[in-house]
């Protein structure tokens, strides 16, 4: 374990989270929503940029093409991507090794995942069907479907919460996976789209943005970006040439207090400080 680097607290949105407009644009065509209008929240131009402080490193996976990552009750999980590698699993923390784990089927193209009670519900990219997973043993306990991409899943207490690549996301029933109610994510009025991994903290949204080396931090009652962690200097510190090799994976462990973020194929998985916690 590697005790820590610097780190600051940034300016306003307006200035630091230039990022977050180049991302916004990523996708030039609208996407069609049938969300309500929403409620104005705190205007984003008073939100601010939190440099990630990092608190202590831990070993990753190299192979492991990170598109979930959680805890529960103190253990660490993660799913992991692409055809025919696809795999829940169980990490042990200090080592970074694998436990266990279950293999998707081969054609499954593994997404994210979370916990519920003592299960876990894993996505698929674009074959539209989930799965519910015994945590203890793995066993596959059934499977349900929803309409277009799976990209990344956490969960509040209430609903899960899944995202799909666009600026929406989507509350379910973590029952019958029934859609519950939609947000769409902006930033100064635009929509913040390709909203990947997800993670629910402190009545907190964070969200990795594909390809984007930010967390936001999102209002679950507006869509609204109320914040954001920059970890560009934990992203350049890996050195990696890989150019899939991006941040993607957040993890909240609820009975420690603390944050944990990773990549795909990231040699380290690091612990970060909350924002306002430095």
């Amino acid at each position: 374990m590697v005790r820590l680097i610097a780190a600051g607290r940034g300016a306003t949105i307006g200035v630091a989270l230039a990022m977050l407009a180049g991302a916004a644009l990523f996708v030039s065509a609208p996407i069609a929503s049938s969300a309500p209008p929403q409620a104005t929240a705190t205007p984003a131009s008073a939100a601010s940029i939190e440099t990630a402080v990092v608190i202590a490193t831990y070993p990753h996976d190299t192979g492991a093409f990170t598109q979930g990552l959680f805890f529960s009750d103190g253990r660490l999980f993660e799913s992991t991507g692409q055809e025919g590698e696809s795999a829940i699993r169980e990490l042990d923390l200090a080592t970074g090794k694998v436990k266990r784990e279950v293999r998707l089927p081969a054609e499954y193209f593994g997404e994210g995942s979370t916990g519920w009670g003592k299960t876990i519900v894993s996505l698929t990219w674009k074959h539209g069907k989930g799965f519910r997973w015994d945590r203890d043993t793995f066993r596959k306990l059934g499977e349900f479907t929803y309409p277009g991409e799976g990209w990344g899943l956490t969960q509040d207490g209430k609903s899960l919460i899944l995202s799909d690549g666009s600026n929406e996301l989507r509350f379910l029933d973590p029952k019958s996976f029934a859609e519950q109610r939609r947000i769409r994510v902006t930033w100064r009025g635009r929509p913040l789209r390709q909203l990947n991994e997800l993670e629910y903290v402190h009545g907190e949204i964070l969200a990795n943005v594909w390809h984007q080396d930010v967390i936001v931090r999102i209002d679950p009652a507006s869509g609204v970006i109320k914040g954001a962690i920059d970890l560009r200097a934990v992203t350049a510190s890996l050195g990696l040439n890989d150019g899939e090799a991006v941040l993607n994976g957040i993890a909240w462990d609820a009975k420690a207090g603390k944050l944990y973020v990773t990549g795909k194929r990231w040699p380290k998985l690091f612990e970060i400080a909350l924002p306002g916690d430095n």
